[in-house]
């Protein structure tokens, strides 16, 4: 069978001149992908010409789940039929008391976890601002480490944690109380940049100030997928403690089953302090962001920290559903890791014929093809086929596989058989030697 539909070859070029009329020029995914898009179902999203697109974006990981899956769109249209609480701020309402028991019947209490749940803003930076906050609330300090090629949001406190020249130059504004520590492997495989860090803690001369908090992801999705290991990891929660720092893991894009299961800390040997999510949190694109933290950090005063909609009562119905179809026994979690290991096989075999390297792990992985120039001649060749795929990394030099959790083997491979044609064909032209 047919498994990518192209676009009709007779279709005519989109009209984009409202686009270009009234809508800002920060758009960017738009320019890449030069289709309007009208209806999208699991994997795959429709234009209005009549092509089918099979999505290996995912919404930058906020579709886990694929769009509009059937379980979390009944549960949201019941809710809607039944006139439930659109917006409510933080009143209590039956849809956030279902969240709250979800998260804690089916994520913390097996995972052996006792966290608050701190409703923020909707967007991951959200959650990132009320993390480094209350951090400096609790200890009483200021600075804030992060490492270098993370990406934590663009709003003022989460832009001075991130790494890329390009997103901090947009601030107009000196982004200061950060100071951007090598991230594992930053220095090569011979350098413990985990050890640099305890060493210029431990120096009273280093010029680093006592921090706040340490902020980090365990797989950089923005920055290149980079994968920090578990033993850095650890040393990394050890020296937040022993320095009397608080360690917040950012898990906006890594968590939600995206690296393997729930939380992408898991089995690596030690709890972070705060742990920050949103992106595929509510499973269907619905604005959600959550800050959890130990009981005993949860010192605000009333009203201190909130936020108009902090109340997202249609995302509650929706990550409920979620937390409920997926995660209550280990069969998603265990089809995902097979799954992941599928998709690493293939990009490994990919980058093995080429010379290259993969990054990433579980369901988040992809490809150091060597320059941005190249990643962006691949990825308009794999969209021109029908899939749609981005691009990460310091110079946009990692082709990105954010393919949904729930991908069907075959989709995927034939997904993948699409980036590797590319590939073939984008190195050919770069290296003057004949595409196979």
């Amino acid at each position: 069978m047919t498994i990518i539909t192209q676009p009709k070859p007779t279709a005519s070029i989109p009209d984009t001149r409202i686009y270009e009329r009234r809508e800002s020029g920060v758009r960017s995914y738009a320019r890449a992908m030069p289709r309007q898009f009208n209806r999208a179902q699991g994997v795959w999203m429709h234009d209005n010409q009549g092509g089918r697109y099979l999505d290996f974006l995912s919404g930058c990981s906020t579709l886990n789940y694929g769009h509009n899956h059937p379980v979390l769109k009944s549960a949201l249209v019941d809710y809607l039929a039944g006139d439930g609480i659109t917006h409510g701020l933080d009143l209590h309402t039956d849809a956030k008391a279902d969240f709250l028991a979800a998260l804690e019947d089916v994520i913390l209490k097996p995972r052996g976890l006792d966290y608050r749940a701190m409703f923020t803003g909707p967007t991951g930076t959200n959650a990132v601002e009320a993390a480094i906050k209350l951090a400096r609330k609790i200890t009483g300090r200021e600075m804030v480490i992060a490492f270098t090629n993370g990406f934590h949001g663009m709003t003022l406190g989460a832009l001075a944690c991130t790494g890329n020249a390009a997103k901090r130059g947009g601030a107009g504004v000196p982004l200061s109380h950060v100071a951007h520590e090598p991230y594992d492997g930053y220095h090569g495989p011979d350098v413990d940049t985990a050890e640099l860090l305890e060493r210029r803690l431990s120096d009273p001369s280093s010029g680093l100030d006592a921090p706040a908090a340490i902020l980090v992801e365990t797989v950089q999705g923005e920055g290149g997928l980079n994968a920090a290991s578990p033993e850095w990891l650890r040393k990394i929660a050890e020296i937040a403690k022993r320095h009397g720092a608080l360690m917040i893991v950012d898990d906006i894009q890594a968590g939600c089953g995206r690296t393997g299961n729930f939380f992408s800390f898991e089995g690596m040997g030690f709890t972070p302090d705060i742990v920050t999510m949103a992106k595929s949190l509510s499973g269907m694109g619905l604005p959600f962001a959550l800050t959890l933290f130990r009981p005993e950090l949860d010192q605000w005063a009333p009203g201190e920290h909130n936020g108009t909609f902090r109340g997202n009562n249609h995302a509650f119905v929706t990550a409920t559903a979620t937390l409920r179809h997926f995660w209550s026994d280990d069969r998603f979690r265990q089809d995902v890791a097979r799954r992941g290991a599928l998709l690493a096989r293939r990009l490994d075999a990919m980058a093995a014929e080429h010379g290259l390297s993969t990054r990433g792990r579980g369901m988040m992985r992809g490809i150091d093809v060597g320059s941005g120039d190249v990643a962006e001649t691949i990825t308009a060749a794999c969209f021109a086929q029908g899939l749609i795929i981005e691009t990460s990394g310091a110079h946009d030099e990692i082709v990105k596989v954010l393919a949904p959790l729930v991908i069907e083997d075959a989709v995927l491979s034939a997904g993948l058989d699409i980036l590797e044609e590319s590939i073939r064909s984008a190195l050919g032209v770069t290296y003057g030697v004949a595409a196979e």
